[in-house]
């Protein structure tokens, strides 16, 4: 179990602050992109949740703390069918699913779906998808 908080606040951490900060969270549910409060010395110190590995998780004395000064984005995308294969391109993800191909940003959003009888390929470039099929290949610039 793991969870990557971003400090609300201008101060350096220092060394073993992680253990500080797991002994106050031990047996507290944290879930991913909300903010998070403990206090230390009579002050409140203030958390965003970039990740919580399950998300919700409830915070023990095996959890792996880290800290993070930059954003992390978390997108989930789910699909009725097995994902076979991932493919990154230079504009997103190719996404293969049986027979079927799905186009998706970098952002997760769906640009393009198809299904083809005979997949035989995804080849990609840094701006396009090459699908070989049956005797033929679709290029699609998304």
């Amino acid at each position: 179990m793991r969870l990557i908080l971003k400090p609300l606040f201008d101060s350096e951490l220092s060394a073993g602050f992680e253990e500080i900060v797991r002994t106050k969270l031990i047996g507290r549910e944290v879930r991913t992109g909300e903010k998070i409060e403990i206090t230390l010395l009579g002050e409140p110190l203030h958390f965003k949740v970039l990740l919580a590995e399950p998300s919700p998780m409830k915070v023990d004395k095996t959890t792996k703390i880290e800290f993070s000064f930059g954003d992390i984005d978390v997108v989930n995308v789910e699909f009725e069918k097995p994902v076979d294969d991932v493919i990154p391109t230079g504009r997103g993800f190719v996404v293969i699913l049986g027979r079927e191909i799905v186009v998706l940003s970098k952002d997760g959003q769906k640009l393009y779906s198809e299904e083809f009888k005979e997949l035989k390929g995804i080849r990609v470039t840094e701006d396009s998808v090459v699908v070989i099929h049956g005797d033929g290949v679709k290029i699609i610039r998304p």
